[in-house]
């Protein structure tokens, strides 16, 4: 039984939607179709689908920060990059990023959905910069000496990664991601964090 109310339901079925289609492959008679409503009901919680927009993106960025904040900032930064890289990872196959997908709709989306956008990027740049920091200090993984930089270049690399996997229907992309910024070690030395075990 879904206990979702209406408006959780026409959030939950845009946000799918969206990263499925674009914002421009959907309509308001595509989402009543899927949530089961007339038009007019979806036009009662979002009069305009910029409005349904702003929600849905105010929505997913919501739970995604919770899921990165919720990563151990005591862990080392590869041991929070792998766990960061998780999130993308179990994403379902025929969908990517919400707020990627939106980015290429660019031209299409108001000035204010674009300020929304730009900030769910500076989360991520940051947290990942964050990381990155923590790099340079345990040796874990490799970095620029330019944290804001790393952060910065890593998020578009995990948004291309989930792109061509999407794209390949090969999930095993976004490891060249992690891959690039593994540090190579010589066999049988151990890494800095088992050696301070």
């Amino acid at each position: 039984m879904n206990t979702a109310t209406t408006r959780e339901q026409l959030l939950n079925h845009a946000q799918i939607l969206i990263r499925q289609r674009g914002y421009n492959g959907f309509s308001y008679r595509d989402l009543a179709e899927h949530v089961g409503v007339k038009t007019a009901s979806i036009h009662y919680y979002f009069p305009t689908k910029e409005d349904l927009l702003l929600e849905v993106v105010s929505d997913y960025a919501a739970r995604v920060s919770a899921n990165i904040n919720a990563i151990d900032e005591t862990l080392s930064a590869k041991e929070q990059l792998d766990r960061y890289a998780q999130l993308f990872s179990n994403a379902p196959s025929d969908q990517i990023c919400l707020c990627g997908t939106l980015a290429a709709d660019l031209a299409s989306l108001s000035e204010r959905s674009r300020q929304t956008l730009q900030a769910f990027y500076r989360v991520h740049e940051a947290w990942l910069a964050k990381v990155m920091a923590r790099a340079q200090a345990d040796g874990t993984l490799k970095t620029s000496g330019d944290c804001e930089s790393d952060g910065r270049w890593l998020f578009a690399a995990f948004q291309g990664g989930l792109m061509s996997s999407r794209l390949f229907q090969n999930a095993s992309r976004l490891n060249d991601v992690m891959a690039s910024v593994q540090v190579e070690r010589p066999v049988g030395q151990p890494d800095a964090q088992s050696a301070a075990a």
